[in-house]
């Protein structure tokens, strides 16, 4: 028989480590690890470690949780699985990044149907203030009238558009996003949302549609009107399931596919 899993039914403390941040105690119930995870994911939404950085190791953190070092490094298993964590064997434990080549297919599900992803980039082709009507609210979980940013984008594989990006994001983090700063950026958007507007994407839900293209949306693909178009809606969420983007895209799929792994 299996050992029961280390649980407490005290709060678990952080230790006295010299410049540990201040933070909210963990869940006083329920697996240690469990527990460990919980106070790993607040360092990380309040931005103790950044993207790209190495957090203590597993000895330090377990000194510091005053917990085993087997509790600490299933915390970090889990948090590896999430993509949340890097492990990089012989250097330690990373806080993952957009800017990793690794990543920037974990929310680009459209490949091409032969060969290797080709180079990708985008053409902005507005970005603007906005207000959430009630579909937009609901999505973004703010209220109706709430102040938005709007970008509107198209992604290129290699030199064909192949999606068509509407873009909504909630005002108040994105303070000072605008056309010319995304013209300036190289590389993947949620990179820029990154390191210039300190918000990371972990996680998203997608509902996917087939629909007919528009005739606003046929000259921005280069595709005929009436032509099958695949519809990808998506939510975004940073740390503590936090709502941050909502994002319809459509996507040309006469030579590519979306592409997805169930586990």
């Amino acid at each position: 028989m299996s050992p029961a899993p280390e649980t407490a039914s005290a709060p678990l403390p952080y230790g006295s480590d010299a410049g540990a941040r201040a933070a909210p105690r963990a869940p006083g119930s329920g697996p240690l690890y469990r527990q460990v995870r919980h106070l790993l994911l607040e360092s990380l939404r309040r931005g103790e470690w950044m993207p790209g950085a190495a957090i203590p190791s597993e000895i330090e953190l377990a000194r510091r949780f005053q917990v085993s070092q087997g509790t600490v490094r299933k915390a970090i298993g889990e948090l590896a699985s999430e993509n949340l964590l890097v492990r990089r064997q012989g250097k330690g434990t990373f806080v993952a990044t957009h800017k990793e080549p690794r990543a920037q297919y974990r929310f680009l599900r459209l490949l091409p149907d032969r060969g290797t992803p080709p180079p990708t980039s985008s053409r902005f082709l507005e970005c603007r203030p906005a207000r959430a009507n009630a579909q937009l609210a609901e999505r973004l979980g703010l209220r109706s009238g709430a102040p938005l940013m709007y970008v509107r984008r198209v992604l290129l594989f290699g030199d064909s558009p192949r999606v068509l990006d509407d873009i909504w994001l909630p005002a108040g983090p994105f303070r000072g996003l605008s056309a010319e700063r995304l013209a300036q950026h190289k590389g993947p958007l949620y990179g820029l949302f990154e390191s210039e507007f300190g918000v990371r994407m972990i996680r998203a839900e997608e509902e996917l549609r087939a629909v007919p293209c528009t005739g606003e949306d046929a000259a921005a693909l280069q595709v005929a009107v009436g032509a099958p178009l695949l519809r990808v809606d998506r939510v975004s969420y940073t740390y503590g399931d936090r709502t941050i983007e909502f994002r319809r895209g459509h996507c040309v799929t006469s030579d590519c596919h979306y592409w997805n792994r169930l586990a």
